[in-house]
């Protein structure tokens, strides 16, 4: 993909936090690298991602431009706490028995009256033992913007 000039630049979806480093040194200085795994923003931020691409961002992306904003002024005690609160979320969408993009549309329905339906298959839909998990997810969002905001 490197070879093809317009490629400009990758995701890393890998957990490991490393491959980003990989990829910087393979791709060179213009090269761009998104972080990928929204557990580890900071992470992938520090080492070397210019920013993030993630599936969790929309229905906290206050916590997430707080952890750039604080990533950027080098304040990692500060971005650590609000990434740790963005984890507890994330862990929390996905204890759920349905599909996490079921959840965020529920959280999304829930903290800013968005109706955006259900999610399409073969994806099975949110069922109705997780609206409860939907519902403290969303209140762990406004209690952590709140607090980190």
């Amino acid at each position: 993909m490197r070879k093809n000039p317009r490629v400009i630049g990758v995701k890393n979806s890998s957990m490991p936090v490393q491959d980003i480093q990989m990829f910087k040194l393979a791709g060179g200085d213009d090269y761009i690298i998104f972080n990928g795994p929204d557990e580890q923003f900071i992470s992938g931020r520090v080492i070397g991602a210019e920013a993030g691409i993630g599936g969790t961002y929309g229905v906290m992306p206050e916590l997430f431009l707080k952890m750039d904003e604080l990533v950027k002024a080098g304040k990692m005690e500060e971005a650590m706490k609000v990434q740790y609160a963005a984890n507890d979320i994330i862990y929390k969408m996905c204890s759920g028995h349905g599909n996490m993009y079921g959840m965020i549309k529920e959280m999304l329905h829930i903290n800013e009256s968005l109706d955006l339906g259900g999610v399409r298959e073969p994806l099975p839909q949110l069922i109705e033992s997780d609206l409860a998990i939907a519902q403290e997810a969303a209140r762990m969002v406004k209690e952590a913007v709140a607090a980190y905001c």
